[in-house]
């Protein structure tokens, strides 16, 4: 390889690798850019940390002629053998170069090594690639070439870490965030906020799908078992919601002690809101059985859950409230007020599922009408309905209704 040929390629890394768009297809388009060059690479791996609450760390690897594989691994993966017996430890917890002959006895220690031996490499280097905030994250190089990599094509894969660092350190601070906004206030509210939607009062009139919900007997709950215990509770008993509500196109936007917050967005022009109902139902069901199913163990005791949820249909404002710099993201209006006095009449009534009108009439469901009720703060009563199934469980309960 040139130097000059060598330097192009740092020099398209430095400017953002602009003929790759995504970054699988820039380490797919640089390995094949440096095997052009004359570097025989077989494998290329990178091996990054990620800011993931479930997810530690994101592998990316190549080999010729096929697609980039990309895969992740959770907290687990540090203590198991696979990472502990590789030289990819050695490269994050000490930061330092790992080169070795797969087909050397010293090369048995590590098994990963054995297995590309078996394939037939013959020369392996792994590389840290150390970010500007000191975070160290890994790249691995191996060959087929006989006799290994040579002393020149070792030290021109060395020379093109600090570029691949700073490329991969952009876009993944890029992907950081975005992950981040995902996280914390969910994924349209994300794409806004990275879009420049930042200013206070900027908000849009969206039409939606509510979903609102509170689990029963949180304050006694929380009075008579520790702290931990309360949270743990809590974070089980979200996951019978929030898997269900994104698994069916819906946005989790706030959560309020033991209460949920969700919308499905309906478009404008050309969206179904029987359909979109059609999904919360679903969700409202799934949510439901897995709550119902729910249990925790305390010594001898298992403790057992009840929900309650309102959904509701209508237009809601979505966008930035708050004072100062100090902002969220969030959705307001009459229709989410609606929800809510919606969810304390399902406390009410005994009942776990309950709608409004205007939700039961887009969606194609057999409803019970459980009757008319005044709701604070609006003009006319409001007609309730639940799901038809859950009749059986009211036992009885009898519905004060005008209706």
């Amino acid at each position: 390889m040139t130097p000059a040929r060598l330097q192009a390629i740092i020099d398209w890394m430095v400017d953002g690798a602009r003929t790759a768009a995504t970054p699988p297809k820039m380490m797919a388009e640089a390995c094949e850019r440096l095997t052009q060059a004359g570097i025989p690479l077989w494998r290329v791996g990178i091996f990054l940390q990620t800011l993931h609450p479930e997810v530690f760390g994101r592998g990316f690897l190549w080999r010729p002629g096929e697609d980039v594989v990309i895969n992740s691994v959770d907290f687990g993966f540090l203590q198991s053998p696979e990472f502990r017996q590789s030289p990819l430890s050695v490269v994050f917890e000490q930061g330092r170069e790992v080169r070795a002959d797969p087909r050397a006895a010293s090369s048995e220690a590590y098994p990963v090594l054995l297995d590309l031996r078996d394939e037939g490499a013959t020369d392996y280097l792994a590389l840290p690639m150390t970010f500007l905030d000191g975070d160290v994250h890994a790249s691995s190089w191996t060959t087929k070439q006989p006799g290994g990599f040579t002393a020149a094509q070792v030290d021109a894969i060395r020379s093109l870490i600090p570029a691949l660092s700073r490329y991969i350190e952009i876009v993944g601070l890029q992907r950081i965030a975005s992950m981040l906004l995902d996280t914390y206030v969910g994924n349209r509210a994300g794409e806004r906020i990275l879009a420049g939607q930042i200013r206070r009062g900027h908000a849009e009139t969206m039409h939606a799908a509510i979903w609102l919900s509170d689990l029963r007997g949180f304050t006694a709950l929380s009075d008579r078992l520790p702290s931990e215990m309360v949270v743990d509770i809590l974070n089980l008993y979200f996951d019978c919601q929030v898997g269900e509500i994104r698994q069916r196109g819906g946005e989790v936007l706030k959560f309020m002690g033991d209460g949920l917050l969700a919308v499905f967005p309906i478009a404008d022009e050309d969206g179904d809101p029987a359909e979109v109902c059609a999904r919360v139902r679903d969700a409202a069901r799934a949510a439901r059985a897995k709550v119902t199913a729910l249990e925790y163990r305390i010594g001898e005791t298992v403790e057992r859950f009840r929900f309650g949820l309102a959904l509701h249909v209508g237009p809601v404002l979505y966008g930035n409230i708050g004072g100062g710099n100090r902002l969220d993201f969030t959705c307001i209006g009459p229709a989410v007020n609606l929800a809510a006095r919606l969810e304390k009449i399902a406390a009410r009534l005994k009942r776990t599922v309950v709608a409004s009108e205007a939700f039961a009439g887009a969606c194609a469901e057999p409803w019970t009408d459980l009757g008319a009720f005044p709701i604070a703060g609006f003009a006319t009563e409001q007609r309730v309905f639940g799901l038809r199934e859950e009749d059986d469980q009211v036992s009885g309960s009898v519905v004060n209704s005008k209706g």
